[in-house]
C-alpha cells in the first residue's frame, strides 16, 4: 500500500515548535466563526463566507468525511491543546501532498502558520513517507509568501494553477519542501 492510499488515523495530535495541532471537536464550533469569518480568509481561501456556526458545523462534518476517505486532514492550531487559533490542512491531491492554513485575525503575527506548516510537513515526511509537500498560493498574498519562505519552502518552476473561486480569477504558484536529513534524525 502506498503512502497515498494509507488511511489517516481516526485521531491525530501533533506537537512541535511550541504548538499542539489537534482534531477539531464540537466544542470548537462556537470559536470557528471568530477565526474564519474575516475578509482576508474569504478573499484568499475557498472557505465559505460569511463563516457562521452553520458553516462551522458543515466544515467539521466535511473534515470527518474527508479524513475517512483518506484525502484530507484538518487540524486546529493551538499552543495549549485547547483554544483554537487557526487551522492547518494536509490534502492528498494529484499534484502532490498539499498543506494549507488559516490563522484567526486576532492571532496573526506570532509565526503560528509557519510553525504549523513545518509541524504538518514533518508529519507528512515521517509518518506518511511523502517526498515533497507543496503550498499553492497567490503571489499577491504577501502574508502567505512570507509563511512559505519562513517555513523553508522554495518556489517551484511549474506552471501556474489558474481558475476562478467565488467569482474571482486566481493564479496559484506552487511552493515545495522536501525533507532534510535533519528531519530524519532524532
Amino acid at each position: 500500500m502506498s503512502s497515498s492510499t494509507l488511511p489517516f488515523p481516526d485521531r491525530i495530535e501533533l506537537t512541535g515548535e511550541g504548538l499542539v495541532l489537534r482534531d477539531w471537536t464540537e466544542a470548537d464550533l462556537a470559536a470557528m466563526p471568530d477565526l474564519f469569518d474575516h475578509p482576508d480568509i474569504a478573499y484568499w481561501t475557498p472557505m465559505v463566507s460569511p463563516f457562521d456556526e452553520a458553516a462551522a458545523r458543515a466544515r467539521l462534518d466535511r473534515d470527518r468525511q474527508m479524513r475517512a476517505e483518506g484525502s484530507t486532514i484538518l487540524l486546529a492550531i493551538t499552543v495549549d491543546g485547547c483554544v483554537p487559533l487557526g487551522e492547518v490542512m494536509l490534502r492528498r491531491a494529484p499534484e502532490g501532498t498539499e498543506i494549507g492554513y488559516a490563522v484567526g485575525p486576532a492571532y496573526r503575527g506570532q509565526g503560528l502558520a509557519a510553525r504549523a506548516v513545518r509541524v504538518m510537513a514533518a508529519y507528512a515526511f515521517e509518518q506518511l513517507g511523502v517526498e515533497q509537500v507543496i503550498l499553492e498560493l497567490e503571489a499577491e498574498n504577501a502574508a502567505s509568501v512570507a509563511v512559505a519562505t519562513k517555513a523553508g519552502f522554495s518556489l517551484l518552476d511549474v506552471p501556474l494553477i489558474e481558475g476562478e473561486e467565488k467569482g474571482r480569477p486566481y493564479a496559484l504558484q506552487t511552493w515545495g519542501l522536501r525533507p532534510t536529513s535533519s528531519s530524519c534524525s532524532g
